[in-house]
């Protein structure tokens, strides 16, 4: 018996429909690939609404990543070429999201990955050592720990490397020699089987990057030289993050076992309260001081999921009170000074709108003293 998990990977949330797309579109496959470049787009970004035609029937495909097809036909284009694959944006902008399910549509799994971080070795990239064995048995083929670039390489899979500019400069010049030569050489088992591991078909390599980390350990001109580059922007379309805000926080609301009973317009109001914030400027035009902290997508589903769990679990107050507390704790994460900030929006665009008589405005207007130190 599966156990449940709090998070599905891709490849087995939507199984059914990554085996119904391998089956309906029977043109040309890159190397190594389940699904032709058209059906890994189509995967991505939903079918619009038109039932795809396939073997017994037909199905809609649903999008599960917000943003432009553009870009994701970009990055599968470049997947296809076995260039590697570098997504660039502000933290919560769904790079991470996005790269598994390219991955996921592409080789069938979306786990041969690393987690980029200033503890992160070579070794990680690169392999390891059993080191019972090595003791026991000496250097050999079955001693060796393959990292997931290994295995995506002698595989023909797609290996991923998470917040690749967390990682120390010497671990990220291991990619460079990894990329251009596609192989690694195990000096250990020089003369044995295994010796070295060559990239099969198929393989290749995304990575993501947050803007905000650009100047922890920039990536060499070398390493850059290997990568196409595409930048993930937040959500554009209002009603688009409205929907994908109700979407994901319902989806975690509904795994704690409750129900998500959160009113539309304190969603609403909620993600219009993170793009003015996040952007520096009402929908109205009006000037909004930005506070440093990133107020993403993914934190406002993050404040809607607590919202609607406070609701089912300890209901009573108003969920609309409960926003300015949530929005502090996002405001203030990075630097104090910008719980004053969203005050200044508070007192500012905030209490225009209040003014102009909306009345769910006016309600959240009137909780402004939580805001107050």
């Amino acid at each position: 018996m599966t156990a449940v998990r709090q998070i599905d990977p891709p490849e087995h949330l939507h199984a059914e429909e990554l085996t119904f797309l391998a089956a309906a579109d029977d043109g040309r496959r890159p190397p190594g690939w389940r699904l032709t470049p058209r059906a890994v787009v189509t995967f991505v970004c939903g079918s619009g609404g038109a039932p795809v035609p396939g073997p017994g029937g037909s199905r809609v495909i649903d999008a599960k990543f917000v943003g432009e097809r553009a870009l994701v036909e970009r990055c599968v284009v470049t997947l296809a070429g076995e260039r590697g694959l570098l997504l660039v944006g502000e933290p919560g902008t769904a790079k991470s999201m996005l790269s598994e399910l390219l991955a996921a549509a592409i080789c069938g799994t979306s786990a041969l990955a690393v987690q980029g971080t200033a503890g992160t070795s070579e070794d990680q990239l690169r392999y390891g050592w059993n080191y019972a064995l090595l003791l026991a048995k000496g250097p050999s083929a079955e001693s060796l720990v393959p990292s997931p670039i290994l295995t995506a390489m002698t595989t023909g899979a797609v290996a991923r490397v998470e917040e690749i500019t967390r990682c120390l400069p010497e671990v990220q010049d291991a990619l460079v020699s990894i990329m251009s030569e596609r192989r690694i050489t195990v000096p250990e088992l020089a003369g044995q089987d295994g010796a070295v591991g060559y990239a099969v078909p198929g393989f290749c390599l995304i990575a993501t990057a947050n803007l905000r980390d650009r100047g922890v350990s920039e990536m060499s001109a070398a390493l850059k030289r290997r990568f196409n580059f595409e930048v993930v922007p937040p959500i554009a379309d209002f009603d688009a993050e409205v929907a994908l805000v109700t979407r994901q926080a319902t989806a975690a609301v509904e795994r704690g076992g409750a129900t998500f009973a959160v009113d539309e317009d304190v969603l609403a109001i909620l993600v219009t309260a993170f793009r003015d914030l996040r952007t520096g400027q009402s929908a109205e035009g009006w000037e909004v001081e930005r506070p440093s902290s990133v107020m993403s997508t993914a934190e406002a589903v993050a404040v809607a999921a607590s919202i609607g769990l406070a609701a089912a679990y300890l209901p009573g107050p108003d969920p609309l009170s409960l926003l300015p507390g949530h929005l502090l704790g996002v405001a203030r994460k990075d630097d104090p000074a910008d719980a004053a900030r969203l005050l200044a929006y508070w007192d500012g665009a905030l209490r225009r709108r209040a003014e102009a008589g909306s009345r769910s405005w006016r309600q959240l207007w009137e909780h402004r003293d939580v805001l107050r130190d």
